[in-house]
């Protein structure tokens, strides 16, 4: 928890530019029979019954200290698909950074094995030149500001039945576009110091507590 929150406290360097990293999938579902539309004196109404149209998988990268989202939708959450998004970060995103530091989570997917897996020795370890991976511990995934924009993007666009993978696409965008459009960083509140007393306070409360039991 230290080693992430020391990051986060850092200020934005674009030659070594701080990246969070998560994924999630989301269910395409369909009605199983068309809506009755809004009419005078009555609200709009959708069958209870829907139809699945399979998952798709989106990747959120965030770069913290820039105000930036970046969204990318798959079919599947396989080791390719990570691997493809890690290479689109070095390639696209951040080309011109010398490194760049990712926060992501313990999936077993998340690894500099996979790059060697998928793209070989010599392209993974172009890749791996120019990244350093940062883990959250185990259960403090809350620690990714990546799984915070996925629940925005959840609450402010994915709160409904999407029917195919062209909708969730557009949808995706153009929430994209409108979270970048201000380019206002993210600040992260939770320091190492506020960690400590917290911690502290915690310890303190368990110990009395045992101590009287």
């Amino acid at each position: 928890m230290k080693a992430i929150l020391k990051l986060y406290e850092q200020l934005h360097d674009p030659r070594h530019p701080l990246v969070c990293l998560d994924e999630r999938s989301v269910q395409l579902l369909q009605d199983s029979r068309p809506e009755v539309p809004t009419q005078r004196g009555q609200v709009r109404r959708r069958d209870y019954e829907y139809v699945r149209r399979g998952t798709r998988n989106v990747f959120m990268i965030v770069t913290p200290k820039m105000g930036l989202r970046t969204v990318l939708m798959t079919l599947r959450r396989t080791k390719e698909d990570f691997a493809k998004c890690i290479r689109y970060l070095v390639n696209v995103i951040h080309p011109h950074a010398e490194c760049v530091h990712i926060i992501l989570d313990n999936l077993n997917t998340h690894h500099a094995n996979t790059l060697i897996e998928i793209f070989g020795m010599p392209e993974a370890n172009r890749l791996l030149d120019r990244l350093h991976f940062h883990y959250t511990p185990l259960h403090a995934s809350w620690l990714n500001l990546a799984e915070s924009e996925l629940s925005a993007l959840t609450r402010q666009c994915l709160d409904r039945r999407i029917a195919s993978e062209w909708i969730l696409a557009y949808e995706i965008v153009a929430w994209e576009q409108r979270r970048n459009l201000d380019v206002i960083p993210i600040r992260w509140s939770f320091t190492w110091k506020r960690a400590k007393r917290l911690f502290a306070k915690m310890t303190d409360s368990f110990t009395a507590f045992t101590s009287q039991n």
